[in-house]
């Protein structure tokens, strides 16, 4: 079956609607050193049907070269059929939690009110859920492409015989296990600086093997419009290279199916055109990004962001690295755990003190036969030894061995 998708990255929302703000207001070709900079309310909120304490956040767009603002203090509300409230705790900057669970009903309406700290408030269209398509088959496969080389694909198989679901949006969330390639049983500690002395102690196990979890910062999106079967197919929600560390050991991506409106597929399709920076500053200037929230206090002011109500559905595999490529090699470790043997003294001072107390580095052994200008204890840096670096030693309760 001949299938159409676009799957682009995109850059920090805050960035990539910086530079089309950029573009909305100029007239003549974009031109580096542009002096005014308008702040906007940025709004992400995706309201769904699992039962959760769901999540909005709220940022400011930025210049390139500065750090991402958020918007503390705010007010979040999303209000059901004009009557039920839920209230949002900012539990960080800009993070705001829903204080209870709760999930999108079908039939029923719900809009979403911010008010910042300085009284501005804004207000979403009312949206209702999208229907409900489960997601279909997640499995990944060995594959070789032009634009990717080789590696390991994530496809994606689902249908909607109803035909009312025609627009998705993906998303995923990985997790890789971790396994310390210089994990030993041992710690050194400094007993004395002076002379400088040293003892052992236990190193805790649950620095040996650790969990990493991440969510995609992408947008994925696929439409069945212009098919004559609603199916989607072979769909790439996610690509590994062959070197990619988080397939080394035992790896696990739950894959999410957002259905979502016409309107909310468009406001998404419209960023990832500003995901390629290599047209970022083309002569190709499109206008604003609207969304379908609006300012109530200045209606003259622009929000971004779209409130989208959408059903969801999800799908998790586990793989492995020799599942694909039983041949070798493994991909290699983040670090290439380089081994060094510092002098414990040196002309008054403790190489081996000094790099231990920046606390980037880890016993790694004994060096049994030291050369010129070497101590007797090995050191490699801290990530090679203690997984803890990378991730969590708790195992998720999904894991599957």
């Amino acid at each position: 079956m001949w299938y159409k998708f676009v799957v682009k990255k995109v850059c920090r929302l805050g960035s990539v609607l910086f530079v089309a703000l950029l573009m909305s207001t100029c007239v003549e070709p974009f031109e580096e050193g542009i002096e005014s900079f308008e702040s906007l309310l940025i709004i992400d909120a995706t309201l769904t049907n699992e039962m959760k304490q769901h999540e909005v956040i709220l940022s400011r767009t930025y210049r390139f070269n500065e750090e991402q603002e958020f918007e503390t203090g705010a007010e979040v509300i999303i209000v059901e059929d004009q009557s039920t409230q839920y209230n949002f705790d900012e539990v960080a900057p800009g993070r705001y939690i829903a204080s209870s669970s709760f999930m999108a009903v079908a039939g029923r309406e719900y809009q979403l009110v911010v008010r910042t700290s300085n009284n501005n408030e804004y207000v979403s269209d009312v949206r209702s859920l999208t229907p409900v398509a489960e997601i279909g088959d997640v499995y990944a496969e060995r594959v070789t492409n032009d634009e990717n080389g080789e590696g390991i694909s994530v496809f994606v198989d689902t249908e909607d015989p109803t035909g009312n679901a025609k627009f998705f949006r993906y998303e995923y969330e990985e997790t890789n296990k971790i396994i310390a390639p210089d994990w030993i049983p041992l710690d050194i500690v400094v007993v004395s600086e002076n002379p400088p002395t040293f003892d052992f102690v236990d190193r805790p196990v649950e620095s040996r093997v650790c969990y990493a979890t991440n969510a995609s910062a992408d947008i994925i999106l696929a439409s069945t419009v212009d098919f004559s079967e609603n199916k989607v197919n072979r769909f790439p929600v996610r690509f590994l290279a062959v070197d990619n560390y988080l397939t080394q050991n035992r790896y696990s991506i739950l894959v999410k199916q957002l259905v979502q409106s016409p309107e909310a597929y468009s406001f998404y399709e419209t960023l990832q055109e500003f995901s390629d920076f290599e047209n970022l500053f083309s002569q190709t200037q499109p206008g604003f990004i609207a969304g379908n929230i609006t300012a109530v206090t200045n209606t003259e002011e622009k929000v971004v962001g779209f409130f989208d109500v959408s059903s969801v559905s999800s799908k998790r595999i586990f793989f492995e690295h020799v599942d694909f490529f039983p041949e070798g090699p493994l991909p290699p470790f983040v670090d290439e755990c380089d081994v060094t043997a510092p002098m414990l003294s040196f002309f008054g001072f403790s190489p081996l003190i000094d790099a231990l107390s920046t606390n980037l580095f880890v016993f790694e052994g004994f060096n049994e036969d030291p050369l010129e200008g070497e101590g007797i204890y090995n050191i490699v840096p801290k990530v090679c030894g203690d997984c803890r670096e990378l991730g969590s030693s708790e195992i998720p309760d999904f894991w599957e061995e």
